[in-house]
């Protein structure tokens, strides 16, 4: 009886660093992420085959199109490893079914790891980033650099083995029906961070004011603090969010679209940028 084959542990890092640094190798809008895939799979596929004609035939399993979030889908790396260890083992496991399971999941993971990483890890960071920058501090690019690479590669290391330990549970640990509320509580606390960042470090103000005497006019700012404070901060914020979310406008445009309401603002008194010619 044939012995049965492991993958080594310099093998199982090795893979995982072309995964983490090397994901986007060859990015092109046809393949996205499939050659960074594939690069992580070489020292697998290098490990647990002894001829080319089966290296090579093991990895044309994985020049199928594949796009995800990296982070989260780091996972899915780890747990084709652990197949294709299984796969080499004499496992009844064809390119359908390994390129079967990396489409379902890296739909799901995807639109988990936009959700969790870029839409809200990352501005939870920035944020506390951008309270260290005050003054010109040089702590907040500081923080957010050596924050952000080392959980970053340590969160992803930690996917890459529980994909390759746990197989599948550890995928169903996150898109599975218990994953739910664990979506909805991280949604929740980045929304109230958010909130927190849009009240304290955004100052919108308007210098609008109608003069009715020498001692009597109607300023709009000292108004709208009265009623609802930072009123202008959340109408800008929320018009920002609804244009990007309901109507689909990407950053770029509706960052253009605020200079031109800056443009108008201050032509017409609605804005004063304190400028002095």
């Amino acid at each position: 009886m044939a012995e049965k084959k492991k993958l080594s542990q310099a093998a199982l890092k090795k893979s995982f660093r072309n995964w983490a640094y090397g994901n986007l190798t060859c990015f092109s809008q046809e393949h996205m992420q499939t050659f960074g895939y594939l690069v992580a799979m070489l020292p697998i596929v290098d490990e647990l085959y002894d001829n080319d004609e089966d290296k090579v035939k093991s990895l044309r399993t994985y020049t199928t199109f594949f796009n995800t979030e990296p982070q989260i889908g780091t996972l899915v790396v780890g747990l084709t490893a652990g197949l294709e260890e299984a796969r080499a083992n004499g496992e009844p496991l064809d390119d359908e079914t390994i390129n079967g399971i990396r489409a379902g999941l890296m739909g799901p993971l995807a639109g988990l790891g936009d959700s969790i990483i870029v839409g809200t890890f990352i501005p939870i960071l920035l944020g506390i980033a951008l309270g260290l920058s005050t003054g010109g501090s040089v702590l907040g690019p500081l923080f957010y650099i050596v924050a952000w690479n080392l959980i970053m590669y340590f969160g992803m290391k930690y996917a890459y083995n529980q994909g390759y330990t746990m197989g599948g549970a550890a995928v169903e640990a996150l898109v599975g029906p218990q994953s739910a509320a664990l979506r909805s509580s991280i949604v929740m606390v980045g929304t109230m961070v958010i909130g927190a960042v849009a009240a304290t470090w955004i100052s919108i103000s308007t210098s609008l004011k109608f003069q009715f005497s020498a001692k009597s006019a109607f300023v709009l700012q000292d108004t709208l603090d009265n009623i609802f404070p930072k009123a202008l901060n959340f109408f800008f914020v929320w018009l920002c969010w609804w244009l990007m979310t309901k109507k689909k406008i990407s950053p770029t445009v509706v960052m253009l679209i605020l200079v031109v309401i800056a443009f108008v603002g201050v032509l017409v008194g609605f804005f004063n940028p304190g400028l002095k010619y």
